[in-house]
């Protein structure tokens, strides 16, 4: 039986390339303090990996609010926490991506393999310009355009058909629980580089300073 051939890694944003999940927290903090809605780091873990009105969503409940407002107050919610979180991202830099990510990115450019981002945020072609990164990648799924944000798969599934591969010849890099679960349901393997409790499911484990494609071929069995 032939092996698969590995022709394209597919990344999550943040926790991967780079930590943005602080200036998150700050602008959803910034919110939920406006709101009188109690919001710590622990709490904020839950939206892990999460759409923007779906976090919105968790940080009501955690106020009994989700039936306080009206969907255009909601949405009017969100893009106030958005405007907060892009005047803050503004801070980013080259310095800010995870170490590891890019001898990975010019391995995986070497040998030819296609690199997409998969991003729940609507923020990531900003970021990754920011992190001056555009030449590494072939292709920013709009997470605008997708009808459903992680768990499902459909985010990566839009960097699989760009390229027009299998499933079999792609693997996904994620941080969050959610995201290995969708990559999962793509039908790719799973590169968790997250904590071992939220990376139970992933089928490597591992660090962003830690990643080559060598490790990655041996472990999927790939040539």
């Amino acid at each position: 039986m032939a092996k698969n051939k590995l022709k394209a890694v597919i990344f999550d944003l943040d926790g991967v390339i780079t930590d943005s999940a602080h200036y998150h927290y700050l602008a959803w903090k910034e919110l939920a303090d406006e709101l009188e809605i109690p919001f710590d780091q622990e709490y904020n873990e839950k939206l892990k990996g999460v759409s923007r009105m779906e976090s919105l969503e968790l940080i009501l409940m955690n106020g009994n609010a989700c039936d306080k407002y009206t969907k255009e107050e909601k949405e009017a919610m969100a893009e106030k926490k958005n405007d907060n979180y892009k005047e803050l991202i503004k801070q980013i830099t080259p310095e800010d991506i995870l170490p590891g990510i890019l001898p990975f990115l010019k391995e995986l450019k070497a040998e030819g393999i296609r690199i997409a981002l998969a991003s729940v945020s609507k923020n990531a072609p900003f970021i990754i310009d920011r992190l001056q990164l555009n030449e590494y990648f072939d292709y920013i799924a709009d997470a605008a355009s997708v009808p459903n944000a992680k768990p499902f798969p459909d985010i990566f599934l839009a960097g699989r058909d760009e390229f027009g591969f299998e499933s079999c010849e792609c693997i996904g890099v994620e941080d969050a629980k959610t995201g290995i679960e969708a990559i999962h349901r793509a039908d790719m393997k799973a590169i968790g580089v997250g904590t071992p409790d939220q990376m139970a499911e992933a089928d490597l484990l591992t660090t962003t300073d830690k990643l080559n494609l060598s490790e990655i071929r041996q472990c999927f069995d790939m040539e």
